[in-house]
């Protein structure tokens, strides 16, 4: 792949090899395109914000009952991940397959099926995002790594475009900064012993305030009379290849934070975020 056009910013030089700079604008294009509300609209050729309105007021705080739910289980299997090193390819297509499975059988029964669905699709993407995160050099050894991946849940960009002046991406990361780095530490030290420890609770809490938004327009959408078992199949395919393309995004950014500094792979994201 050719070097990037950087003529827009002559002033200022990356860091970043050719290949690196073409691997980041991959990430920023996953990131910062397409919330998942858009992709539901393009699908269904309705504003997601409709949808919603026609979603029972009793079926806001079950649905959230059902984040709370699927977290807490995701966080204990992130904390206790594999070790070993394996290819996230296969995994992605397999995990897709059973979220897949289980949006039809959720579609089918209703909101009562979806509210059973949900924690074990969530637990199914989460495999493929380990799957992911391990693809991209991330150590498990280390608990912020196993964090990382529950962290993926928050970041879908809630409709934002390119025109706002911080990126929703890090702006999401600098909002679960200090709540993920006292939850790490928790962990690191005490592991799982206590769940209901304040700083997993915070961690969790932030984490379940984002991706409940996202549940709750893939609920409303299968709650439609056209959807039932084939748009729940439908829906949950989209849903889990949405978090799996933030997985990618976010664990590439890592990487590179990693081998290049956190503050200069920023500063190279923003660039390519909104280009001079």
């Amino acid at each position: 792949m050719n070097a990037p056009d950087r003529s827009g910013y002559p002033e200022v030089v990356s860091n970043l090899s050719p290949s690196d700079y073409a691997d980041l604008e991959t990430a920023v294009a996953k990131l910062e395109t397409q919330s998942f509300a858009m992709k539901i609209a393009a699908k269904l050729g309705m504003p997601v914000e409709a949808l919603l309105r026609r979603l029972p007021a009793p079926a806001q705080s079950a649905v959230q009952a059902a984040v709370d739910k699927a977290l807490e289980q995701c966080l204990r299997i992130a904390v206790r991940a594999p070790k070993a090193k394996s290819s996230a390819m296969p995994y992605k297509r397999s995990h897709t397959a059973a979220a897949a499975v289980t949006g039809a059988v959720g579609g089918f029964f209703g909101l009562p099926g979806l509210l059973v669905e949900l924690p074990i699709t969530t637990t199914v993407m989460l495999h493929s995002i380990v799957e992911i995160a391990r693809s991209q050099g991330e150590d498990f050894l280390n608990s912020e790594s196993s964090l990382a991946c529950l962290e993926v849940f928050a970041l879908s960009p809630q409709n934002s475009h390119g025109a706002a002046k911080d990126s929703a991406y890090y702006a999401t990361r600098t909002a679960l900064t200090q709540v993920a780095r006292e939850a790490a530490s928790y962990v690191t030290q005490k592991g799982m012993a206590k769940e209901s420890a304040p700083a997993l609770l915070s961690f969790l809490g932030r984490i379940a305030s984002r991706f409940g938004l996202e549940v709750s327009e893939k609920v409303a959408a299968e709650l439609i009379p056209v959807a039932g078992a084939v748009g729940g199949l439908t829906l949950n395919v989209l849903f889990s290849q949405h978090f799996q393309s933030l997985a990618e995004g976010h664990f590439i950014v890592r990487r590179l934070e990693r081998k290049y500094g956190s503050e200069a792979v920023r500063l190279d994201y923003e660039r390519v975020r909104s280009p001079a």
